[in-house]
């Protein structure tokens, strides 16, 4: 009933093993298992004892994390944690290990700050063995996506959207991948918080970019937002909201304390589409911990918008949905492979600016 969560540590630096086994040790519900070097230590571990999650460092001598996190998933599937250095080449790889069935992303620290800044571990770690390996369905990005311009209207909408906002965390990268590049050139603009460091986002962002119809990209302060775009929100410092300017949708990033632990924050967003956009918004809120965003969708539904949260079955962590469904803020809840069906069914003709 009270069995430990027993973790391997993967990672060539001394260093790095031992920040990370020290910030997991302060929670006596973990045991750590032991550590590895290289992914072929790892590897004898892995068949021994069988750990219930793994960190991973990206890079390593010998084999990278990549390729031994597709060995892993793909021989003997374990929950996998990716711990990646904050550069452009480290968030270009951990957003492809995301892909590939890693349950999150963790910046790695250095320096005598690294004690402390392993502390937000515990809880991505505690949430991995909880949830276990899902099987991933093949992602959208990966299959024709020129079928999505034939959806015929058949939803019960309010007519046209102004404005589609979605909200993620853990697992958001899989859901965003699966919805985006099913969306056409006419969809209405679309609007993204999803929680990762700032260089993720970014790369994330243009991964996304290569594989939609539909432009995707960083958002600006003070960017129109137009019809066929998706914009999200930079993660680190400042929060995405919506604001209308000249009658334009403009987003705006602001400055502000973390809402529910988070900056961005899903909450932030969703609010201020409420106010905006009010009946002409759509909502979405997917997998992900926590609870950030369960308010800002009710405030959506309540100022008459239509509201969507990702279904159990789908998420890889059902806490964001899971809150906002207890609140009454979704409408809908729906798999993950119906909702870009369902945006594009019923939104209609979108309202926003083209190029």
């Amino acid at each position: 009933m009270n069995r430990k969560t027993r973790v391997l540590i993967v990672d060539d630096s001394r260093t790095g093993r031992a920040l990370i086994a020290a910030a997991l040790r302060r929670d006596p519900s973990i045991e750590i298992l032991g550590s590895a070097g290289d992914p072929f230590e790892a590897r004898d571990i892995i068949v021994r004892d069988e750990p219930d999650v793994i960190t991973l460092d990206v890079e390593m001598p010998n084999m990278n994390g990549l390729q031994f996190l597709e060995k892993i998933m793909r021989l003997r599937p374990i929950p996998v944690v990716m711990v990646s250095s904050l550069t452009v080449r480290g968030a270009d790889v951990a957003i492809e290990a995301l892909e590939l069935g890693a349950f999150d992303c963790f910046p790695k620290a250095s320096g005598l700050s690294g004690l402390d800044a392993y502390a937000g571990l515990v809880p991505i770690v505690k949430a991995a063995a909880a949830s276990g390996v899902k099987r991933r369905l093949p992602s959208s990005v990966r299959q024709d996506i020129h079928d999505a311009s034939s959806h015929k209207p058949s939803g019960s909408g309010n007519g046209s959207a102004e404005i589609i906002a979605i909200g993620a965390s853990t697992g958001g990268v899989e859901a965003l991948g699966e919805i985006l590049p099913a969306l056409s050139e006419s969809t209405a603009p679309v609007v993204i918080t999803q929680h990762m460091p700032a260089l993720f986002t970014a790369s994330l962002a243009a991964r996304l970019n290569r594989l939609c119809r539909i432009e995707v990209t960083e958002a600006q302060d003070g960017m129109t937002l137009r019809t066929g775009h998706a914009y999200i929100a930079p993660g680190g410092q400042r929060h995405l909201h919506v604001r209308r300017l000249a009658g334009r949708l403009t987003a705006s990033l602001d400055a502000g304390e973390p809402v529910s632990g988070h900056r961005p924050s899903v909450d932030e967003l969703f609010s201020s589409v409420a106010k905006v956009a009010g009946k002409n918004a759509f909502g979405v809120i997917l997998t992900g911990m926590g609870r950030d965003g369960a308010e800002g969708l009710l405030a959506m539904r309540r100022a008459g918008a239509q509201t969507i949260a990702q279904n159990e079955g789908t998420c890889v962590v059902y806490g964001m949905p899971r809150v906002a469904v207890e609140l009454g803020a979704a409408e809908k809840t729906l798999p993950l492979g119906k909702i870009a069906d369902f945006l594009m069914s019923s939104q209609g003709a979108a309202t926003g600016v083209k190029h």
